[in-house]
């Protein structure tokens, strides 16, 4: 299994990420993370490496410089995330170890709004999307124009964004699924629910990341 740090040139300045590739990979999916978090996130770190086991690379990286991120209004700026997600779909589509692989999102918080509104512009180059605790509602505008299939994973005790998430998947068109983890919070951090959902997203993954007939 091949890791290393990437430099992803975007706008005036690059943006750091961790990729890992395994052996025969099925797929890339990237990680999409919420507001003040980081390539560094421990929950998305743990999701990443039991999608690696699972055979699918992964792509950690940071939305935004460490200044910008300083600053709270970006972190919110949701346009902005959107055109660094794109730009870094594009750049990882031109890799030369991973030239046509298919490509999916797995986001968490404000990140979904951003993975939700870079899916609607790239239209099928995303083959699927997974959102942990999304604030999806963000991306109300756009939800309607993706055609990635949508898993939607909200903790049972996290009522605010259960019901947001029960706006986004009313307005969703492509297939879809809204997933309750029974007896999580926001964060996920009860024993054993952060592993249900990287078991729920790699079976997202293995559905509809993978073409049916991959070519010879």
């Amino acid at each position: 299994m091949i890791s290393k740090e990437v430099s992803v040139p975007v706008d005036h300045l690059t943006l750091n990420g961790q990729l890992v590739i395994p052996p025969d990979p099925k797929g890339l999916i990237l990680f999409v993370h919420g507001s003040g978090s980081s390539r560094h996130s421990p929950r998305n770190k743990w999701v990443a490496g039991m999608l690696n086991q699972s055979g699918f690379s992964t792509l950690l990286f940071d939305l935004l410089s460490e200044s910008e991120n300083r600053i709270t209004e970006n972190r919110f700026d949701i346009h902005l995330l959107t055109e660094r997600l794109v730009c870094t779909t594009g750049w990882i589509a031109g890799q030369k170890e991973l030239r046509g692989i298919p490509i999916g999102y797995f986001a968490a918080s404000t990140g979904a709004a951003a993975a939700l509104t870079a899916a609607a512009k790239l239209g099928y180059m995303i083959k699927a999307l997974v959102s942990r605790g999304g604030r999806t509602d963000l991306a109300l505008l756009s939800v309607d124009q993706v055609v990635a299939p949508v898993l939607l994973l909200v903790g049972e005790n996290d009522l605010d964004v259960l019901e947001l998430n029960q706006r986004t998947f009313k307005k969703l068109v492509s297939e879809k699924q809204l997933k309750i983890i029974p007896g999580a919070d926001h964060l996920f951090e009860e024993p054993g629910k952060l592993d249900e959902v990287a078991h729920a997203a790699a079976t997202w993954f293995e559905k509809y990341l993978i073409p049916e007939n991959p070519p010879r």
